[in-house]
């Protein structure tokens, strides 16, 4: 008898793990999508700062980034660019030689109103990198979040 009720245990302890294994597994895949400021970049190279090999293994792939939104460059403008830290004024670049190492473009999938410069943020959407002038406005970026959305935090 005790074996049969050790058995019934085992087998209720299976059961049970077999119902938690897939949300560990999205719980998995959600911290391996999350990107952070500092993950950015790997070294710094003889051409300048190199992307780590966690952007070059999302590049194409949903992501999640937290900072702060810089002031919009245009009220109507459909992207802006996620700051490490709160900024007063957009840190446009005009090249991607001037391009700082904490911030990332995010392109909106529809206009959404602004939030102020000092209110955290989450933005989900598609990761790329590399070189890119957006042939609307000529800003020329790095890195980017296209398809994106945010929310406060």
């Amino acid at each position: 008898m005790e074996t049969v009720s050790s058995l019934h245990l085992s087998r209720r302890r299976l059961i049970g793990a077999a119902m938690v294994l897939p949300f560990t597994a999205s719980l998995v895949r959600a911290a391996e999508s999350s990107l952070a400021f500092g993950e950015l970049y790997g070294k710094f190279g003889v051409l300048g700062l190199e992307f780590s090999d966690k952007v070059k293994r999302l590049a194409g792939k949903g992501i999640s980034m937290k900072g702060f939104m810089a002031p919009p460059l245009k009220a109507e403008a459909q992207f802006f660019v996620l700051t490490e830290v709160p900024m007063s004024l957009c840190p446009f670049c005009s090249s991607d030689a001037d391009w700082p190492d904490n911030i990332v473009v995010v392109y909106l999938d529809e206009k959404q109103t602004f939030v102020q410069p000092r209110q955290t943020i989450e933005v989900r959407g598609t990761l790329e990198y590399g070189s890119w002038t957006d042939p609307d406005t000529g800003f020329v970026s790095l890195l980017r979040i296209r398809q994106a959305e945010y929310s406060a935090v």
